[in-house]
C-alpha cells in the first residue's frame, strides 16, 4: 500500500504464520503432514489507500470505505 496501490485484499498473513508455526510444531512432535487437514485463510484483510485515490481523482464509495480494514489518509 505504501507504494501506491489504490485498494488490496487479501489474507492477514500474522494469522497464518501463527497457524505455520503451529503445524510446524506437531511436524517436529511426530505428526504425519499426509494426516495434517489442509486449511485455507478464513480472515481476510481490505486495504484502501484514500492518497492514490486523490492523485487519480477516483471517488471512494463511503460503502468501500467501511468494509476496510485500514484506510491509508
Amino acid at each position: 500500500m505504501d507504494a501506491g496501490r489504490l485498494l488490496s485484499c487479501g489474507a492477514a498473513y500474522p494469522i497464518i504464520y501463527s497457524r505455520v508455526a503451529e503445524y510446524v510444531h506437531r511436524i517436529a512432535q511426530g505428526a504425519k503432514p499426509s494426516e495434517l487437514p489442509v486449511e485455507q485463510p478464513n480472515v481476510v484483510r481490505r486495504l484502501t489507500n484514500l492518497k492514490t485515490a486523490r492523485a487519480l481523482g477516483v471517488n471512494v464509495p463511503q460503502t468501500i470505505l467501511l468494509r476496510s480494514d485500514e484506510v491509508l489518509e
